[in-house]
């Protein structure tokens, strides 16, 4: 799966079982365990563990960018839209993102 294909979703609601299962691809992506993610990210072991397995209802904001921050990822705030990404769209949103990339 590409990083690309992961944000297109986020270009809608997502749901947050949703973004529990991205942050957990990424997550072992990096070879992070759960702990080491938790204590990188200063949430809680339990609040992982519950976003990652779909049994967190609601977190809060700077929670989920902790997250997001210590895996290398941030949120993008666009204008919703009601389809989804066409494969064109996908390929250059991830070109775009593979330019923009400094570590490479």
């Amino acid at each position: 799966m590409y990083y690309a294909a992961i944000t297109s979703y986020i270009r809608c609601m997502l749901p947050l079982f949703s973004l529990g299962e991205q942050i957990a691809i990424k997550r072992k992506k990096l070879g992070l365990t759960k702990p080491t993610l938790a204590k990188k990210a200063r949430v809680g072991l339990s609040t992982l563990d519950a976003l990652e397995n779909g049994r967190m209802g609601e977190l809060g904001y700077s929670k989920i960018t902790n997250i997001l921050a210590a895996l290398g990822l941030e949120l993008k705030l666009q204008n919703a839209s009601a389809r989804r990404p066409t494969l064109e769209e996908l390929m250059l949103e991830r070109q775009d993102d593979q330019s923009l990339d400094r570590r490479r």
